[in-house]
């Protein structure tokens, strides 16, 4: 049985034959290639593509190191063109042939020619592909699995199994592997021999340990509020280290470059405005973030906020902290402004929906702290709770959508999308 990636196959399917190069962009390890050269390859087969007229080269395989100068490779794959039909080119690891935009340029003046790159290193991350070709590439960015990836592939869809993937994340090689001890080594070697050396590599980052420092910060605080001062502070009192605020700032962005974390903005909602800092940040995969910590800080009401963060952003919803402010009475008995938080404003098109992740609502008490926020909002989009556990889906008399979070895990477009 295979990894199935049905959303990124619709996205190749449609871009065919768009006279765009199709960019697949992502994290490392996260499925790149195995998307382009098995799900979409054999698509093109069962729809009768001959396959002499599908072209691939993994350019990272050693025995195609020849086909890394361009001309090679511009001659290599002009010669197995004709007339007859339409060709597919794909190219794995495309940042290693020098001077490639000039070589994929030359294919796009060619009908009957349809050209797929993926590309990442620490060379050329995946993002600069891109940048390369705007307004000639359409970016398919791929992300892990999702949980109902995972659980499809698992035929799993229970509490042990949401654990799991908190715990060990959606890379595809994790996925496929059912030694724990496996799932450990791999996920620390990635984090700290891949992901890592290819920012070292790339930027040339003289201070490893500040670097690595950092990475740890970030893991230990995901889901709240931070900016580079505040991590500089971090660095001064606990790891009683000196980096500037510009150093840090730097190393953030080569890790959101390298998709290993994403930052994300707050957004003031009555104001309807964005405020510039401090962000949150999130992992792109929990696994490595666990990794990196040895899997000691497993808090789940911060794992399970990332993991609906990045489910989120798995079906195209573009995600801001949300923020709300309400005066409240203070013994004096004057009035004090308070902020209250939104954990997740999603949007898309015309679309949006307001989240609050609770891991737990077992008291009064709690119920309260998470509505709270969603009772100031007054606009008439969508309002809701996801809640792990046994709770049930229902909508409660404020009109708020209380959701189990399995419930939601399993169609989260559909709650996105429609009532309860």
């Amino acid at each position: 049985m295979e990894i199935r990636r049905d959303k990124y196959l619709d996205l190749l399917i449609h871009s065919c034959g768009n006279g765009l190069i199709k960019v697949i962009t992502g994290m490392r390890r996260c499925g790149k290639s195995y998307l382009l050269f098995i799900l979409f390859k054999n698509y093109l087969i069962k729809q009768g593509v001959k396959e002499d007229h599908i072209i691939g080269v993994n350019l990272e395989n050693r025995l195609n190191k020849s086909l890394r100068d361009p001309d090679a490779l511009l001659h290599y794959i002009d010669s197995r063109l004709s007339s007859d039909g339409q060709y597919y080119v794909m190219l794995d690891e495309v940042q290693m042939v020098s001077e490639f935009e000039d070589v994929l340029n030359s294919f796009l003046s060619i009908s009957n020619v349809d050209v797929f790159v993926t590309g990442s290193n620490a060379k050329f991350l995946s993002k600069d592909v891109i940048t390369e070709f705007r307004g000639r590439g359409d970016e398919i960015h791929v992300r892990p699995l999702t949980f109902r990836e995972v659980a499809d592939f698992r035929d799993d869809y229970s509490q042990d199994m949401i654990r799991e993937y908190m715990l060990y994340g959606g890379l595809p090689q994790v996925v496929l592997e059912n030694d724990v001890n496996k799932k450990v080594s791999y996920l620390e070697q990635q984090m700290e021999h891949t992901y890592l050396r290819d920012i070292k590599e790339r930027y040339e980052v003289r201070q490893d340990s500040d670097l690595s420092e950092l990475v740890d910060i970030m893991a230990s605080c995901v889901g709240g509020l931070t900016n580079p001062p505040k991590i500089a502070d971090t660095f001064k009192s606990v790891k009683h280290s000196s980096i500037s605020v510009d150093t840090i700032r730097l190393y953030l962005e080569y890790m959101e470059d390298a998709f290993v974390l994403e930052r994300v903005t707050r957004y003031d909602i009555k104001g309807r405005k964005y405020i510039d800092s401090p962000f949150k940040y999130y992992f792109e995969d929990l696994g490595l973030r666990n990794a990196r910590l040895g899997f000691r800080q497993v808090e789940p009401t911060h794992m399970m906020e990332n993991m609906l963060y990045n489910e989120l952003r798995a079906i195209g919803m573009k995600v801001d902290v949300g923020q709300v402010f309400t005066e409240v009475k203070i013994e004096d008995g004057s009035r004090q402004r308070k902020t209250l938080e939104i954990d997740f404003v999603c949007n898309r098109g015309y679309e949006r929906v307001y989240i609050q992740s609770a891991y737990a609502m077992e008291t009064e008490e709690k119920r309260d702290q998470e509505l709270i926020s969603l009772r100031k909002i007054r606009d008439g989009f969508r309002r809701i709770v996801i809640v792990n556990g046994l709770q049930p889906t229902y909508m409660n008399e404020e009109g708020v959508y209380i959701i189990n979070l399995m419930d939601f895990l399993r169609d989260p477009e559909k709650y996105m999308e429609e009532r309860v």
